[in-house]
């Protein structure tokens, strides 16, 4: 989808600055806009804590970044967009978070689509993938037949 829009697009661009360190999913540069964009990938609605803060980081150390990769200097605009499954579970779990989402990521995905085909200043977003679905496994512990006070004591 950001190929198509026009975008130079980078995956898994990690990084070490200062003693930070980690990767960014998706990078997206439209050098002739001057804009860059941090895509965050999760198939569930992450912790808020650690997702928000892991994001901050690499905004913050994009031009960084960046200038270290040789991709360019002066990008005015850096934007940064959690793609998300279009699923009613994250759209919920989003909808629980509204007060901190509507602060951090505004944007959403009719808005974010416009933003990408034709970038124009800096965004801050949550697209939801409709043609993508999460799934997830579910794990149970059971107790081995005919001794389920031994499993308890291991778990214990």
């Amino acid at each position: 989808m950001l190929a198509a829009a026009g975008w130079d697009v980078h995956l898994e661009v990690t990084f070490q600055v200062r003693g930070e360190r980690g990767s960014i999913d998706v990078l997206a540069l439209q050098p002739a806009r001057r804009a860059a964009l941090v895509v965050e990938v999760k198939s569930v609605v992450p912790d808020m804590q650690s997702m928000l803060a892991g994001l901050d980081r690499k905004v913050r150390l994009l031009p960084i970044i960046l200038r270290e990769r040789g991709w360019g200097d002066g990008h005015e605009a850096v934007s940064q967009v959690l793609f998300l499954p279009g699923d009613r579970t994250s759209r919920r779990r989003v909808e629980r978070h509204a007060a901190t989402f509507d602060r951090t990521l505004p944007t959403r995905t009719i808005a974010v689509k416009r933003w990408l085909a034709s970038p124009s200043g800096e965004i801050s977003g949550i697209h939801f993938l409709s043609d993508v679905t999460a799934t997830g496994a579910r794990h149970r512990v059971v107790a081995p037949r005919g001794d389920a006070r031994a499993c308890g004591r291991r778990l214990a």
